[in-house]
């Protein structure tokens, strides 16, 4: 079967990447070695209820961010309801941070709960730097360069406030904290870590200033909930590939990738593909793999991670009877004492809307809880009945459900993540920020210079649904700059 553009994966970069291409009139098959499309962004049916694999929130829709552009450039339609209040986070001593959108709001919020000194200059700060972060994204698609047309592509797109934002990768959060007084904080200090955790897989001595500050600013954005879970938000870019002539197949594991005279010949578990161009949607890692091409594995090694410096996660699904919802469905859980075996410092938690009707039976509400397994390959969980126990044990202390109301628990370890999506190591949340690594240093969209690309959440920008969607933003800008 031939193709223009094969995908492999189905995760929301490649899905991005394909649509766009199919806008413009290539003939894209998207190879997915699962039965659902959306990656670590989908949800799977069980007991007649649909749970989600791993994200639950879903921002990227206001104005200049990578999901408003998708939607804008295929007029793709995606069902949505809006968050009044994104998130609550219930701190170590017992305290209850709301994380309004309001930026006055979310400023008497954390004055009230962390102190006055400087909260309003640090988060007034993160904003304008987020916003300016936004602004570029996606107006910036040769970055980061990799031929002299993306440097002269840049450099014609630059501005002076783009230049202005060079600084910031050079510094890291825990420095900003400490330009602004806050880093003797620790209550604060601690809050930032977890909250930077969830959006850029690390801490604040590691975060740069740009990652760190946007990373930070989710919750000041336009914050969503999709009916039936993300399932309903990758769906719709599946079918817009199919009505343009394309294709997403199921159960196509590919497990070699062979450069030919016409482009690249992609095996998989039961069939052979041939396109003009590969566009490889799965993590670095696992993407070195599939080539044969010395060439392309030379150019890939130096920018691979080892399981030392990924996560993964430990996932529970609850199905409640009788359970009253919260006002809020999104919670961040601290663990003062670290939670049992895994030793992660705090849990995210998202419940099911009261008026989602696709779900499941009207009687039921589902919670998705999940947090950090650090260095998932040394950490092999051969109790996960404890960590279950221990999770629960946290809702009901924090009033959020009741023992008695739960009427079906499953939980998953980075091992059914490896069973799941084939990533190495069942890594998940894409490659963490370090400092060392500046964005311009992150892998670009090449992964040679005749036909083969590479999105997701691990090359730039990195990590969540905006961020994989602007990866298949970039590679498919790439592709046609490169031959059309």
């Amino acid at each position: 079967m031939k193709y223009d553009v094969i995908l492999v994966g189905s995760g929301f970069g490649s899905l991005t990447a394909a649509a766009l291409l199919a806008k413009h009139g290539l003939k894209a098959c998207v190879l997915e070695q699962a039965k659902y499309p959306g990656g670590c962004a989908t949800s799977y049916k069980r007991k007649s209820y649909w749970f989600e694999t791993g994200a639950t929130t879903l921002v990227g829709l206001d104005d200049d961010m990578p999901l408003r552009y998708l939607l804008d450039e295929t007029k793709i339609e995606v069902p949505v309801r809006k968050l009044n209040i994104p998130m609550q986070v219930h701190l170590p001593d017992g305290l209850l941070l709301t994380r309004y959108q309001k930026m006055e709001s979310w400023i008497l919020e954390v004055e009230r709960v962390f102190g006055k000194d400087n909260q309003r200059s640090f988060w007034e700060h993160c904003y304008q730097l987020s916003r300016k972060v936004w602004r570029i994204s996606t107006r910036q698609t040769s970055f980061p360069p990799s031929n002299f047309s993306d440097f002269c592509s840049s450099a014609l797109k630059a501005t002076p406030g783009q230049l202005s934002l060079l600084s910031g990768a050079f510094r890291t959060m825990d420095e900003v904290l400490r330009k602004y007084n806050l880093h003797q904080n620790k209550l604060f200090v601690d809050f930032i870590n977890e909250q930077l955790l969830i959006t850029a897989q690390n801490y604040a001595p590691e975060v740069n200033e740009l990652f760190g500050a946007t990373a930070l600013c989710y919750t000041l954005y336009s914050n969503y909930y999709v009916d039936g879970g993300l399932i309903n938000l990758v769906q719709p870019i599946v079918d817009y590939i199919n009505e343009k002539g394309g294709a997403v197949l199921y159960r196509q594991e590919v497990r070699e990738i062979v450069p030919d005279e016409d482009g690249y010949l992609i095996k998989t578990n039961t069939s052979h593909f041939k396109a003009r161009f590969v566009v490889s949607g799965i993590p670095l890692n696992n993407t070195y793999t599939l080539f044969k091409n010395e060439k392309v594995k030379q150019r890939l090694l130096k920018y691979i991670m080892p399981s030392s410096m990924l996560n993964s996660a430990f996932t529970m699904n609850l199905l409640l009877k009788g359970q009253q919802v919260p006002e809020i469905l999104h919670h961040q859980i601290h663990v003062p004492e670290q939670l049992s075996i895994i030793g992660s410092k705090s849990i995210f938690v998202s419940f099911s809307h009261p008026q989602d009707k696709l779900k499941g039976p009207v009687e039921g509400l589902v919670v998705s809880i999940s947090t950090h397994v650090f260095d998932p390959e040394n950490n092999y969980i051969h109790n996960k009945r404890e960590i279950e126990k221990a999770i629960i044990e946290l809702l009901v202390e924090k009033e959020l459900i009741k023992q008695e109301n739960i009427t079906y628990t499953q939980s998953a370890t980075p091992g059914a993540w490896i069973f799941w999506t084939n990533r190495i190591f069942g890594a998940v949340g894409g490659y963490p920020q370090y400092k060392h690594i500046k964005p311009w240093q992150m892998k670009d969209a090449r992964l040679d210079q005749r036909g083969a690309y590479v999105c997701g959440d691990t090359v730039y920008p990195g990590q969540g649904v905006p961020g994989a969607c602007l990866s298949g933003i970039i590679a498919a800008s790439k592709l046609l700059q490169d031959h059309y």
